[in-house]
């Protein structure tokens, strides 16, 4: 299952060897095994991309020749074998996407657990880390979160978003949307650079080229953007998650909802979320959203007294 000869490069990088951080996140060299699914002709390319691009002799990977079903003891036992019989000690485990590894139902809570159990499984056994790559939710509510059963995020130490540009200059934005023990990060902003593989002519005799990423300023409107815009739709997030209540006629939030939100969602320690939802206590969510009269005291929470924000939540509502 595990390719040994075309994807075991040992680490090279001679301008990067002691590279300790990526867009100021603390990074560690450690070796790769990537399980794909699908798209074989399209990995070798970005790899020799990114090798070219940053002039590595050499990458720590392992690259699968095929998928497999990961949730079932035939499949767990087959990675695990390949793994152990290539002498590799992973630093990651890619499962690239969890569709193609997963045998049943994503919806599923009891097949879900069977695919965690795997994962877990893994990082037991080799003392590494698993990273699932995911789709999202087709529905404008959903595209912030993963795709299926609510227990995908339920497992997750730390979830990543990947959200592609709405506009042709517009980068790509890497969010981070859960951190089980620690501050959510910072956005990261990149845009995908073509690269013309040296040596790789396809057969109409054209140069082939792949993809990288490199490092990209937040656009105009990310960077005007005000903290009270952030609070709004993190406010808007929580009345979906704790099931879109509704006083007077506009959207109501209880206190417990939107704490809940947070720390199930978001991460947030629950002596953090008890800050963020202080009337008094500015530069916070629900400080601000009242100052800027966005939202007022009702009962045990808040309801929108924006008329537009308040229209527009209901309308998504009802549709």
């Amino acid at each position: 299952m595990v390719s040994t000869q075309t994807c075991c490069w040992p680490l090279n990088l001679p301008a990067c060897r002691d590279l300790e951080s990526w867009h100021g996140n603390k990074v560690r060299p450690g070796t790769v095994v990537y399980l794909a699914g699908e798209g074989h002709h399209g990995l070798r390319g970005r790899i020799a991309a990114w090798k070219q691009h940053h002039g590595a002799g050499s990458i720590d990977m392992y690259l699968s020749k095929d998928g497999c079903d990961l949730n079932t003891p035939e499949g767990y036992q087959r990675v695990r074998d390949a793994i152990r019989g290539g002498a590799i000690t992973p630093a990651v485990i890619v499962v690239d996407t969890l569709h193609r590894f997963l045998s049943g139902d994503e919806n599923s809570a009891s097949d879900t657990k069977t695919m965690l159990d795997a994962c877990a499984g893994l990082m037991n056994e080799f003392a590494c880390s698993v990273l699932l790559v995911h789709h999202t939710g087709v529905a404008e509510e959903a595209q912030h979160r993963a795709r299926g059963s609510s227990a995908w995020r339920g497992a997750l130490d730390i979830e990543i978003s990947v959200v592609p540009p709405k506009a042709d200059n517009e980068p790509i934005q890497i969010v981070q949307r859960k951190s089980k023990d620690a501050e959510l990060a910072e956005p990261i902003f990149v845009n995908l650079q073509s690269v013309p593989i040296t040596g790789w002519i396809d057969e109409d005799n054209e140069q082939v080229t792949s993809a990288v990423i490199v490092e990209a300023a937040a656009p105009a409107k990310a960077e005007k953007a005000s903290g009270l815009d952030k609070h709004r739709k993190m406010f808007e997030s929580a009345w979906w998650a704790s099931g879109a209540e509704e006083r007077e006629g506009a959207p109501y939030l209880s206190r417990s909802g939107f704490i809940e939100y947070l720390v199930q969602n978001l991460g947030v320690k629950e002596s953090s979320a008890g800050v963020y939802a202080r009337a008094s206590q500015p530069g916070r969510p629900i400080s601000d959203l009242l100052t800027g009269e966005l939202i007022k005291a009702h009962e045990h929470g808040w309801i929108v007294t924006d008329e537009m924000n308040a229209s527009v939540m209901m309308m998504r509502k009802a549709s």
